[in-house]
């Protein structure tokens, strides 16, 4: 599973008053998605933390498409981009429920970090749960 769909109803404090969801929560939403694709992966962040890993966020970008407005229930789609291979890229797709209206589409880039700070490989756990959503045998 190299992708997994989550559901979000924007409430009104997502919204300007026009009840147009703000341009910044997209942006929680597409972590909303990523912290849901790795905890369906067996790696909620708080176990990737207590191991000494941090992800930070090194780069975002967000296409706008179609507003989502108030109480409308849209899907998070997170999905792991093969590209990158020191860190994490995570593309996401912000669409209506029914997946017909495509809100927003983007991703992020996270590099690895130790509790110091100190940019380091992906750890051999992480790599190991990749390989294996992948489908890839384990080395």
């Amino acid at each position: 599973m190299l992708s997994h769909k989550t559901t979000y109803r924007v409430i009104y404090g997502d919204t300007d008053n026009m009840g147009i969801a703000y341009y910044a929560n997209y942006l929680r939403w597409f972590e909303i998605g990523r912290t849901e694709l790795l905890r369906a992966w067996g790696l909620p962040y708080r176990e990737i933390e207590a191991q000494g890993i941090l992800l930070p966020v090194s780069e975002v970008h967000c296409k706008y498409m179609t507003p989502a407005k108030y109480d409308e229930l849209l899907t998070i789609e997170a999905a792991l981009s093969p590209e990158m291979k020191a860190g994490l890229k995570i593309d996401y797709r912000i669409t209506s429920a029914d997946l017909q209206t495509l809100h927003a589409a983007g991703y992020t880039r996270h590099a690895f970090l130790n509790r110091e700070g100190r940019v380091i490989r992906p750890p051999e756990f992480i790599r190991t749960i990749i390989r294996r959503q992948r489908g890839e045998a384990d080395d």
